[in-house]
């Protein structure tokens, strides 16, 4: 009988211990959790990082424009700004040929230009029409 309480009270023990750790393990996660639940706001918040996906085709542009609906930055706003512009451009000139083709090769100049302010989080207008995009599509 003695061996029998010795078992139970070593499983009880046991028992204890291993919810002890499971509690410990849960507040650990739900910390975690919580810290990259702060970090990933942090990230979406951010303006540079809007701004430069909204340099990524026209999808990455879409992306760029909800997520600044979400969460409006100076930043993010400029450069979906700068980009619809560029985007805008590119597919007139897409009509056009030989003449079309090489100034889509300067927008391609224009957005290699933009994408490094946009790295560098510096709002820096495209030369010739940047601030033209600016006023013209002030709604976004």
């Amino acid at each position: 009988m003695s061996d029998e309480k010795k078992l139970n009270d070593d499983l009880n023990e046991a028992l204890d211990d291993a919810k002890k750790g499971a509690k410990k393990a849960a507040d650990g996660a739900k910390e975690a959790a919580s810290d990259f639940a702060d970090d990933a706001q942090k990230v979406l918040s951010d303006g540079k990082n809007v701004a430069i996906i909204a340099h990524i085709t026209l999808i990455g542009w879409v992306i760029a424009l909800v997520m600044n609906n979400n969460d409006k930055t100076e930043l993010g706003s400029f450069y979906i700004r700068q980009m619809l512009g560029l985007l805008i451009l590119g597919l007139v000139f897409m009509f056009i040929p030989v003449i079309g083709w090489i100034l889509n090769l300067l927008i391609l100049v224009l957005w290699i230009m933009s994408l490094i302010g946009a790295l560098g989080g510096e709002k820096k207008p495209t030369p010739v029409l940047g601030e033209q995009f600016q006023n013209w599509f002030s709604a976004l």
